[in-house]
């Protein structure tokens, strides 16, 4: 009986091992378009001649003191299960210092400025697996408050929900935020950890998820059903061939496929990649830079690669 109880020890602390020595997701809490909006921190532009609102972040933490102290107690209850995290104020820093190249930089055949959606800009600085997207709101009943929040839990890549938790905390006397907040929220944190934990388990083994289009240049003078190569394969199978070469197990779906263009959706990549002996992330770009490189070097298809948001890159064939 000892013997057995022995051994069911040991097993149990080599599977919590094994649990906390796992590789983490990168978070960063990030307001929500809901709470923005509500609290008067929104940009309006216009979009071929739409009124377009996007969230002002710079604006709400300059002037909301009580976003600084929600965010740092979603950060510390993170923190405390284990999931590093990143901060949102030290990127909107690194975005402030990037903004006067933006500025600067226009097209060279119309003068257009750059367009990003602010969150892109974020996810692209901060390099977040998951984004914590945060909505709350402090109710009061007489001398008692509580807090209503809604936290969702968004792919970094495809903008997909992969988690949520909501709910309304007890009302207490208290007015400090933070600890109406964490009332709200410590039941369900462990839950909605595990479940982010589980999710990124799935890209570690199975790769993350991301959209890749082939374009071709109309001055070119090919297209994709010209054949390349000593097989003389049209250029379309030589592509699929390379993705089914270099995706987490052959994972890729070729959503739509001319002679002009194809459309490649659900293309598993893997999530690091080793270089001088250190293991690095990966991301869409990097990895649409493999066949990108293949298609010039080996086939000698000029070609030109572009990304938009951190999960869907361009390759357009015949020039720069």
């Amino acid at each position: 009986m000892r013997k057995i109880l022995f051994l069911s020890a040991i097993l149990l602390f080599s599977i919590g091992q094994a649990f906390s020595q796992a590789k983490k997701p990168t978070l960063m809490v990030v307001p929500s378009d809901a709470w923005c909006n509500e609290n008067g921190y929104m940009l309006e532009f216009k979009d071929q001649g739409t009124t377009v609102k996007v969230p002002d972040y710079k604006k709400a933490f300059q002037e909301d003191p009580d976003l600084i102290l929600v965010i740092s107690k979603i950060n510390e209850m993170m923190a405390a299960r284990g999931f590093p995290l990143k901060n949102m104020e030290s990127v909107l820093k690194t975005l402030q210092q990037n903004s006067a190249e933006d500025v600067m930089m226009t097209s060279k055949t119309t003068g257009a400025n750059i367009m990003e959606n602010p969150i892109d800009k974020l996810k692209k600085v901060a390099k977040a697996d998951i984004i914590l997207q945060l909505t709350w709101k402090v109710n009061q009943i007489g001398p008692k408050k509580s807090v209503t929040f809604i936290l969702q839990g968004l792919d970094s890549y495809t903008g997909k929900q992969i988690a949520a938790a909501s709910g309304t905390g007890n009302p207490s006397f208290t007015a400090e935020l933070p600890v109406l907040l964490e009332e709200a929220v410590v039941s369900q944190m462990d839950n909605f950890s595990y479940t982010l934990q589980n999710y990124f388990d799935d890209l570690f083994a199975n790769g993350r998820e991301v959209t890749l289009r082939i374009k071709v240049w109309n001055d070119w003078g090919k297209d994709l059903e010209t054949e390349f190569g000593n097989d003389h394969q049209p250029l379309s199978d030589i592509i699929e061939d390379w993705l089914s070469d270099n995706t987490v197990k052959g994972r890729f779906s070729t959503t739509d496929a001319t002679e002009n263009m194809m459309l490649f959706e659900q293309v598993r990549i893997p999530l690091y990649y080793e270089r001088n002996g250190r293991e690095r992330a990966m991301d869409t770009r990097r990895f649409t830079r493999g066949l990108s490189n293949y298609l010039r070097d080996t086939l000698n298809i000029p070609n030109k690669l572009t990304t938009k948001g951190l999960g869907e890159a361009s390759i357009i064939l015949g020039g720069k």
